[in-house]
Order: structure tokens, then C-alpha cells, then sequence
């Protein structure tokens, strides 16, 4: 090994001061150099030997690194979230893995960047759908009639591992807390479906304010709950409700897919209509109904099936990156 050090350190010389050339000595010596000594140089510098365990770290960086996506208002999808960017820590993950050793799987170190421009940035807008980047959907469902429905579904809700986002009618909730108690208990997110159920552009701006500042009490006061999102009931809203529901730190949630639920449909036509068109970012809208109640499992199943997560709406609007799984 010496030997070959020394024939490679006068060959480069020999390289450098110009008395080397394709035939003669100097070719001679780096003929007799075996491959395992060959190096590789970057910059002009010679490093150490090719590391296959670096090699496949870099290799999986350069397919997961990923820019941040900036939220933005979209023509017809109003505002849209933006997506956290993604940097595999190379160096990180490397140092990990040698202290980890070969039978421990490689897992890789990351960074997530966060867009320049937020949700928060964009304003008092509507907001119907997540980042159509983020593999992640929501199932939001509008409570104020259908107890009966609540705890079937729930138990399916645990069976599937899925949290869903509960829009609750003020009024429903003053008179089912211990209902909605077990919701919660069960680690679902409970939200504002305002007090009555009434067509938001309809109101006064006093009364509109009230119907949701009266639920966005109740939930405090009943549940512990900080509300953070509110869903106009029945889909009816105009600028002032958004304007007002953002003066009391809500943002007005719509959705991008409906069941169409209180209409009874089949559950199997219910099941067919959101797997098939069911996206990243979508938004479903259900309410506690004997259709979706039998088709909940299915529609799990079918957008589980076409790769996506299925999580509250915070965590669907959320900027934060879906990660696969070999990266911590």
C-alpha cells in the first residue's frame, strides 16, 4: 500500500511540474495502481474512497428534497394552504446511521422549510380545499340533528385509526354535551357550525356575529375547546361572515366534495362518488345520517386505497409535510 501511495503522489507531480506524458514512466506507474485505490476529487481536492452508505443517503435526498409551496388565493378554490418544504440533513443522517449500525435501517434526518407566504398571510378568505401537494384529506361532518347515528360511527371511526373534524350547531350542543364529550374523548376536533343553524348572509352583522360567537363560548365552556374554524351551515356565507368570523380568530371553512348524505342516498353510491373523486387536499362534507353511517368503512377504504391520509382539518390545512416512512 505504501508502494502505491508513493507511485500515485510521483505521478501527480510528475503531472503538475510537466514531465509526465501518455507513454514513459509516469504511465507505467499509474498502470500498476490497483482500482481499489481509486479516489474521488471534487473541487480539485482529493477526498476518501467512495462510501456506499453516503452514496445511498444522497441518492434518497436528492429524490425526497422538496422547495416550500407559498399559500395562495386561487380563482376558484379561494384560499389554498401552502406546503412545507423538505431537506434531508445528509450529514446528520450519516453520523446516525454509523452510530446506529447495518441492522438498524437506515433512517433519514430531516428539515422542514417553511413557505414564505402562510395561510395567515392571504387574509380574510373562504377556504374549500388543503394543498392538492399534501396527501392528506378531511372529513368534515356537520352536527345539529342524528344522535343516533354519532356513536356507530364512532366506533367505526376507531376501528379505521381515523380522526375526523366535527362541526357542532350550538344548539345541538347545549343539549348534548355528554355526547359530544365522548366525541371529544375519542380524540376528535370539534369546530363551529354556528347557533341555529341559519343562512349566514342573511343576518345582521350583529346577529351573524352572535350565532358564532355564542357556539365558539359554548365549546370553551363545555368541551375546554379553543375553536379555530367555522363552517357556514348549509354552505351560505358572503364576505361579512368570513370578515366576521376572522375578527373572532376563525377561519371560514367550506368543503371541496358532498356526500349529498341528507338526501338519503345509497351507501354504495356514496362510497363510488368520493373514491373516485376523492384528491389530496379534499375537503368531504357528511353529516350523522343512516347513509353515511353505513358507508363511512368504505369511503376509509377507498381513500386509504388511493394512497392518502385521512385527518382532522387542522392537520389537512396545516402547512406541515406528509412524510414517508423512512424519514424522522
Amino acid at each position: 500500500m505504501k508502494t502505491e501511495k508513493a507511485a500515485l503522489v510521483l505521478a501527480c507531480i510528475a503531472v503538475v511540474i510537466g514531465i509526465g506524458s501518455t507513454n514513459g514512466p509516469v504511465k507505467k506507474m499509474l498502470a500498476q495502481l490497483k482500482p481499489q485505490t481509486e479516489l474521488a476529487v471534487w473541487g480539485g481536492t482529493a477526498a476518501e474512497p467512495k462510501d456506499d452508505l453516503r452514496t445511498s443517503i444522497e441518492v434518497k435526498a436528492a429524490k425526497l428534497n422538496s422547495p416550500p409551496i407559498d399559500a395562495t388565493v386561487d380563482r376558484v378554490w379561494k384560499a389554498i394552504p401552502g406546503y412545507n418544504g423538505l431537506e434531508v440533513d445528509v450529514e446528520a443522517t450519516y453520523r446516525n446511521a454509523q452510530l446506529a449500525g447495518p441492522n438498524a435501517g437506515l433512517k433519514l434526518l430531516y428539515r422542514q422549510i417553511k413557505p414564505e407566504i402562510s395561510l395567515n398571510d392571504l387574509g380574510a378568505q373562504p377556504i374549500y380545499r388543503g394543498n392538492p401537494a399534501k396527501p392528506m384529506v378531511s372529513l368534515m361532518i356537520n352536527v345539529a340533528w342524528g344522535n343516533q347515528y354519532i356513536l356507530p360511527m364512532l366506533d367505526i371511526l376507531d376501528q379505521e385509526k381515523v380522526k375526523v373534524t366535527f362541526f357542532l350547531d350550538g344548539s345541538w350542543l347545549s343539549h348534548n354535551k355528554e355526547l359530544a364529550a365522548e366525541m371529544l374523548k375519542r380524540g376528535h376536533e370539534m369546530e363551529n357550525h354556528a347557533y341555529t343553524h341559519p343562512n349566514m348572509s342573511t343576518l345582521s352583522r350583529a346577529r351573524a356575529t352572535a350565532e358564532i360567537q355564542k357556539t365558539q363560548n359554548l365549546l370553551k365552556e363545555s368541551l375546554g375547546v379553543t375553536n379555530t374554524w367555522f363552517a357556514p351551515p348549509s354552505g351560505d356565507f358572503d364576505q361579512e361572515t368570513v370578515d366576521i368570523a376572522a375578527s373572532l380568530g376563525l377561519k371560514t371553512v367550506l368543503w371541496t366534495l358532498d356526500t349529498v348524505d341528507w338526501r338519503n342516498p345509497s351507501p354504495d353510491s356514496i362510497i363510488t362518488k368520493i373514491s373516485s373523486k376523492i384528491e389530496p387536499g379534499s375537503l368531504v362534507l357528511m353529516h350523522p345520517t343512516a347513509s353515511s353511517s353505513k358507508a363511512l368503512q368504505g369511503m376509509i377504504r377507498g381513500i386509504k386505497a388511493k394512497g392518502l391520509q385521512l385527518g382532522t382539518v387542522s392537520q389537512t390545512l396545516s402547512a406541515e409535510r406528509v412524510l414517508p416512512p423512512d424519514v424522522e
